[in-house]
């Protein structure tokens, strides 16, 4: 004997929604293979006082020599390169996953910066930045004189004479 199976359009909807699903997970994801995530993005912290900008960068491996820090504005850029290592004759890799290439990460801050008195310091692959808030950009402390009690001016009404 044959089974007869009772027709369920909710079971083809949702048949026809899982195959769209896939259609469109293709189109603009791609397939697995070809996906390639944001790993190359340089990882920074960025933090603020009254005073100045703390960046932190993590930069394993890479020569500080091959570092390029600029300021232009209120923009910072990061620039390197991290070489690759020469093959060796006979070495056959079983697993490579460290990048090698070039990279630049610009971020936009607040505020401004003195350029001039930017430091910077590499220890450990952590690329560490102080930027310097401008003078005009941190914040004052304005200090309230402590004085007399205001006294009340008193004052007497001017008359106007009108014209007719």
């Amino acid at each position: 004997m044959s089974n007869l199976m009772r027709r369920d359009p909710l079971r083809e909807m949702m048949s026809l929604r899982s195959a769209m699903d896939r259609l469109f997970d293709n189109a603009f994801y791609g397939p697995a293979w070809g996906w390639e995530p944001l790993d190359n993005e340089l990882a920074l912290d960025v933090a603020e006082t009254e005073d100045e900008y703390l960046v932190k960068a993590s930069l394993p491996g890479i020569n500080p020599d091959d570092l390029d820090i600029s300021i232009s504005g209120k923009t910072l850029t990061i620039k390197g390169e991290v070489k690759a290592d020469e093959e060796k004759e006979g070495t056959h890799y079983h697993l490579r996953e460290r990048r090698y290439g070039s990279f630049a990460r610009s971020l936009t801050l607040p505020t401004s910066v003195q350029s001039d008195k930017v430091q910077a310091k590499y220890e450990a692959g952590l690329l560490t930045l102080h930027l310097p808030k401008t003078e005009e950009v941190k914040p004052r402390r304005i200090a309230v004189s402590k004085g007399d009690t205001p006294r009340m001016l008193e004052g007497k009404a001017k008359e106007v004479a009108q014209k007719n």
